[in-house]
């Protein structure tokens, strides 16, 4: 059985009984190029762990499988047991878990079931929950590189540079994270049933230290959150607004920086913003 063959992938589905969960945002893979590179792009060794989210019927769990020391797959969908009981028959490195892998301890999890491994997630991940699953997955602080399969749009804003219609907050705090890759987009007729969007894998890999200092990370986050909330204004009166600050104040803050006024902070890279945010932190009587 070619557990990315369409037509076997019918039999072994129906045998189950089994239905596709829209909620879910189920899509199997039909193509038997897509698990292969995405394991091999993950770069695993007998000593990696790979903590995988939602393996479906198994195809990249496969591929990971044959690649690690050992596979943790976390599937919320109870009615894909059977299934993978007889694809994963012979995968004596799997372990599989039935429920919500964000209501897991992350790092106990890992400390559980990896022992002396080195961490690492792979996955095809649900459209729906992409954000919260790595948000979940980079504050752990415990794995060493995610490589994930996700909406090509998501994509290109974790991986966007200043001044694209793509770069955001959310990017932002990636790239404070972990060190971005764009690998490769993988197209709708790859799956059963087809997507109506394009999907690509990306790596991320842990930094060890942030990209640039700051004195008060939670500071700066509060000021990117609050550029983007209103990234049509002027960062003056979207950090006035959104930060509740006098404009006259950031006004003079930006000018101590040496930045125009008049700037968005769609053209801010993460070290411009740090340099504000520290600014700011200094400013007389802020106690943001």
């Amino acid at each position: 059985m070619e557990l990315t063959n369409s037509k076997d992938i019918r039999e072994l589905l129906g045998r189950h009984g089994f239905r596709f969960s829209k909620s879910m945002g189920q899509n199997f893979l039909t193509a038997a190029w897509v698990p292969e590179r995405i394991a091999d792009s993950a770069l695993l060794d007998e000593n990696t762990g790979v903590l995988e989210v939602g393996p479906g019927i198994g195809c990249l769990t496969e591929q990971l499988s044959r690649r690690a020391g050992k596979v943790l797959a976390v599937e919320l969908d109870k009615a894909l047991k059977p299934v993978l009981a007889e694809t994963l028959r012979d995968c004596g490195n799997v372990e599989l878990i039935f429920g919500d892998v964000l209501k897991q301890d992350l790092r106990a999890l890992c400390a559980g079931h990896f022992g002396g491994l080195r961490p690492v997630v792979c996955a095809n991940l649900p459209y729906n929950v992409t954000s919260p699953l790595l948000t979940a997955f980079i504050e752990a602080g415990c794995f060493e590189s995610i490589t994930v399969m996700i909406q090509r749009e998501v994509a290109r804003r974790i991986c966007a540079s200043p001044g694209s219609g793509d770069y955001g907050a959310f990017g932002l705090f990636v790239q404070w994270h972990m060190e971005t890759e764009l690998l490769f987009d993988v197209p709708p007729s790859c799956f059963v049933p087809q997507p109506k969007v394009t999907s690509s894998v990306i790596r991320l890999r842990r930094r060890e230290n942030p990209p640039v200092p700051v004195n008060n990370e939670a500071l700066l986050f509060r000021i990117i959150r609050a550029a983007f909330n209103q990234r049509r204004k002027t960062l003056v009166n979207a950090l006035s607004s959104g930060l509740g600050l006098d404009k006259a104040a950031v006004e003079q803050c930006l000018e101590k920086c040496g930045f125009d006024t008049k700037i968005r902070g769609e053209s801010l890279d993460i070290g411009r913003f740090a340099k504000i945010a520290d600014e700011i932190g200094n400013m007389r009587g802020c106690d943001l």
